[in-house]
């Protein structure tokens, strides 16, 4: 008896290499070669996202997948890849690919083909893509626009599609966004094609070109002047882009960011050089990208990229240095080592780069690249888990990150970055307002001292201790400390940040000031703290109005932490701005509605007593608030919310 027909809701993809067929008719030996390449980057992409490939033809793929989130993110690592192996390679020997991606309903016949309109459909969508592109349908934008980052999304309206009768919304996944006059009108002229008919899309592409001929210069000002790059530094500068996870295990993605990590902290250092901050290098992750813009947008001149790959026992590092001003590489090499020397290649891999930009390295520096930070390596897998998770901090994953920290320290009792890394849990719950228990703080504290301990050497140990001994009030303990952070790791945008923090109430606030420029420069795509950073050195410096676009900034980024509205709060009081200030204070109590007089007056930093008292600001119940209350004088502001 013959089997039954199944039917199911899958994710379907469909792949297709650009030019493939005229390609093997002009050199078949050559593209049969590129096609094995193809091939592999394929299978394994659709492996470690759990896709199961239906068949191949030609140069052709057919893959479902039972999650959309996983069809999506495997053709973004099949175009990451193939960017990659495209970037040192002739034209000629360059593979370009589109691919189409569709949820729906599919017949899964006895044989193991598949039919239906969600296969159709996929189909046709791979050849409305272009070449390095994602074509996804509505219903693939819908589940995943939310759930993963997409990059630059085009909007290609609703084009008709052979043989396919309902019109929907169909979107382009482009690997980055357009960067010049080219690439715009590369992406118009995508909409367009896909919208209208051949004699309308003459006409309409005709118009479009009318109208860039006669504003090219207001084109060039408004659109150029926005992607203007970033001066390079008076000495060798460098960027570690993300390493690629080429595991079979798509979870090992922890790994691969982890060694990246590692490998920009060692490089960072290293006085004589100028190191781009992991949070901004990250940026590129899963993307895309050409060196060149890369040194553009991070103001650097070298590039390090590389892949890891880890299976039981063994690790293989792939890595190489690129000048990006000229294209040229400058090194690479590729490890394959037992795992357990995973420290001592980190460790060859920073030599090489320093020889290869005759670098010369002080005795302390060198002193302090001599141990493993520790000896065990499940200690060292939750280390890196913990860091994963602190890329993304939230209430949750910070809770998260302490446990993976616990764990390794349960593992290593020595080891000291793990202390290090656990102290800063405890002081990002203070800082964001998760806590308000003293006793939070005091355990940050306390780790951060044992970690210093273990290893004087840590500058994540020092500038945690500095930002809490300025909590306690204890100005020059916390200068001291932040400053030795920056002494041990001249490129720790962190660090700058926190020094500028300290500064500010220590009476130093124009030092403040460009300490927090110093750490956006090395952190271009900086954190929300930052700019609160600078927003509260420029309040500490009366400079008001400097003060609020960069705090308003760090709330647009992240309405729901504390100190940006706090500052806001005094900073509108001491323009007159009473309402605003009120409005800012009525945040204060959304997000921390256990705040109190005493602990507001507990958290006042400033070293000089009469200016803690003009940034004195009073939270009272609406029954306890009169108009007496509000008031403000050129020594004390006093402001009362009249909330619930």
């Amino acid at each position: 008896m013959a089997q039954a027909e199944t039917r199911k809701l899958a994710a379907i993809m469909f792949t297709d290499i650009v030019g493939f067929s005229r390609q093997m008719g002009a050199d078949e030996a050559r593209m049969l070669r590129l096609l094995a390449v193809h091939n592999q980057v394929v299978e394994q992409a659709v492996a470690a996202h759990q896709g199961r490939v239906i068949k191949t033809a030609g140069d052709g793929f057919l893959v479902d997948f039972p999650s959309v989130v996983h069809a999506v993110q495997c053709a973004q690592h099949i175009q990451v890849q193939l960017h990659t192996h495209n970037a040192d390679k002739e034209k000629g020997e360059q593979i370009h690919v589109r691919v189409g991606i569709h949820l729906g309903d599919i017949v899964v016949q006895p044989n193991g083909d598949v039919l239906g309109d969600g296969v159709n459909i996929a189909s046709r969508l791979q050849t409305l893509a272009e070449p390095d592109t994602i074509c996804i349908s509505h219903k693939v934008y819908e589940e995943v626009g939310k759930k993963i980052p997409l990059g630059t999304v085009i909007a290609l309206g609703r084009p008709k599609l052979k043989n396919i009768a309902p019109r929907f919304p169909i979107y382009a996944l482009l690997p980055e966004p357009p960067k010049g006059l080219r690439q715009t009108l590369r992406v118009q002229r995508l909409k367009l094609s896909r919208r209208v008919g051949t004699a309308h899309r003459v006409v309409a592409l005709a118009g479009l070109l009318a109208l860039v001929s006669a504003g090219t210069l207001l084109v060039r000002n408004r659109y150029f002047s926005s992607l203007a790059g970033l001066p390079l530094p008076d000495k060798p500068s460098v960027v570690v882009l993300p390493f690629v996870n080429m595991s079979a295990d798509p979870t090992q993605e922890y790994f691969s960011d982890g060694i990246t990590e590692d490998l920009t902290t060692d490089l960072s250092k290293i006085a004589s050089l100028f190191v781009i901050s992991r949070n901004s290098a990250f940026t590129y992750k899963g993307k895309a990208v050409k060196v060149q813009d890369v040194s553009r947008e991070m103001g650097v001149r070298y590039v390090l990229e590389g892949s890891v790959r880890r299976s039981d026992s063994q690790i293989r590092i792939t890595a190489q240095l690129i000048d990006a001003t000229s294209g040229g590489h400058i090194w690479s090499e590729r490890y394959e080592r037992p795992l357990q020397e995973i420290f001592a290649v980190q460790d060859e891999i920073r030599q090489q780069i320093v020889f290869a930009l005759r670098v010369k390295l002080t005795p302390e520096e060198q002193a302090r690249f001599k141990n493993a930070p520790t000896n065990n390596l499940e200690a060292y897998d939750y280390y890196l888990r913990g860091l994963q998770l602190l890329s993304r901090p939230t209430r949750e994953t910070n809770a998260q990150a302490r446990q993976m920290y616990e764990k390794a320290i349960e593992l290593d009792p020595q080891y000291a970055a793990a202390y290090a890394s656990l102290s800063f849990t405890y002081w990002m719950e203070w800082f964001v307002g998760w806590s308000q228990d003293p006793q939070t703080l005091k355990r940050g504290f306390e780790l951060a001292q044992k970690a210093v301990a273990l290893d004087d050497s840590l500058p994540g140990a020092h500038s945690t201790l500095g930002i809490v001994y300025l909590i306690m009030k204890q100005h020059e303990p916390a200068i001291a400390e932040a400053e030795r952070a920056i002494a041990l790791d001249p490129n720790f945008a962190d660090g700058y940040a926190t020094l500028a923090t300290i500064l500010g109430p220590a009476g130093r606030p124009e030092e403040a000031i460009e300490l927090a420029k110093q750490a956006m420069r090395l952190n271009p795509h900086y954190l929300p703290w930052y700019l609160n950073a600078l927003g509260f050195a420029y309040l500490s410096a009366g400079w008001y109005e400097e003060a609020i676009a960069p705090l308003k900034q760090a709330l647009s980024r992240n309405p729901n932490v504390l100190p940006p509205h706090v500052n806001l709060a005094v900073v509108y009081s001491e323009l007159g701005r009473l309402e605003e200030a009120q409005a800012e204070v009525a945040e204060i109590l959304r997000i921390s509605p256990a705040v109190s007089l005493e602990s507001t007056r507990q958290r006042l930093i400033f070293k000089d007593p009469v200016v803690a008292e003009r940034f004195y600001v009073r939270v009272g119940p609406k029954a306890s608030c009169t108009r007496a209350e509000k008031f403000r004088t050129s020594t004390v502001i006093t402001l009362c919310v009249c909330g619930s």
